[in-house]
């Protein structure tokens, strides 16, 4: 893996922990988790498909076989749509410092489905990085971090959730970019695309109330977290196209030191930011690289 996409992948964790520091703002104004799904998604869906016009690029879709365009498809539906939206709560319930420790457990997810799926032999390393992550866990769930307003430990699942659909949505991003024509622009326009639609459907057919009682001015805020995300999001594709999984996720894994900070400077109204987070925080980091690098 070049030296570049170990920047791109680093940068990529520092403009998602600003993105979500964003949507904590938004979602304390009133928006709800999932107004910021629908908003967050088709504001990447404008950003990649106008770059694929200005650049001229659509064409290259007919070049991508019907399984590769799945690929990229079903890595939206598990990745934009549940994922995030799962992610989204979090940053509600337990506040983004937290909630983004708790999403880079996903290199736990990503050795467990390569353990079942392929049946991948665990390594005494993994299994120190497994204690890590738990480890640091525990940590978080003790530390009085996070939402000033106080969050239960079950609220954890909803992170850990968006962690492991993140980790299976990668899976099949690595694969559809090494085995098909598609670029980074051409998958990560699939993914939010198939992500917002499938958003938008739920939307309309259940959920029409959930876009009335907010406020306006958490859209902005959200179109906002929005184009950080896409810019955050293309990067990561960027690096995954560059280098293994292990490696782009394991340092995606540091968003949390990242978010901690931002929340730190930009939230001190709305999180608490104490020792336990940012411990909780580290283990789970380290954990994390282990874990990718075993």
């Amino acid at each position: 893996m070049a030296t570049e996409a170990y920047l791109i992948a680093v940068l990529s964790a520092a403009i998602w922990s600003l993105s979500m520091v964003g949507l904590k703002l938004g979602l304390e104004e009133g928006g709800t988790s999932l107004q910021a799904s629908l908003v967050v998604a088709f504001t990447d869906v404008a950003v990649y498909w106008g770059l694929l016009l200005v650049l001229g690029q659509v064409g290259v879709f007919a070049d991508v076989s019907l399984v590769g365009l799945g690929a990229f498809v079903l890595a939206g539906v598990i990745g934009t749509a549940l994922g995030r939206f799962a992610s989204f709560s979090g940053i509600h319930r337990v506040g983004a410092s937290v909630n983004s420790a708790g999403i880079s457990t996903r290199p736990l997810f990503a050795t467990a489905l390569a353990f079942v799926l392929i049946d991948e032999a665990v390594s005494p390393q993994v299994v120190g990085g497994i204690l890590l992550l738990v480890g640091g866990l525990v940590v978080l769930s003790l530390s009085r971090g996070g939402d000033i307003g106080g969050w239960q430990a079950y609220e954890l699942l909803f992170p850990l959730s968006a962690a492991g659909a993140f980790a299976l949505s990668d899976v099949l991003r690595r694969w559809g970019l090494t085995t098909t024509a598609a670029t980074p622009l051409h998958g990560v326009a699939l993914n939010e695309t198939a992500g917002g639609l499938l958003l938008a459907a739920y939307v309309l057919t259940r959920r029409r109330d959930a876009m009335d009682a907010v406020s306006r001015r958490t859209y902005a805020i959200f179109v906002g977290s929005g184009v950080l995300n896409a810019l955050s999001l293309l990067m990561f594709f960027v690096s995954l196209d560059l280098g293994r999984v292990a490696i782009a996720s394991s340092l995606i894994a540091t968003t949390p030191l990242f978010t901690a900070a931002f929340a730190y400077f930009l939230l001190d109204d709305l999180e608490r930011i104490t020792r336990g987070v940012v411990a909780g925080a580290a283990l789970v980091v380290v954990g994390a690289v282990v874990i990718t690098l075993a």
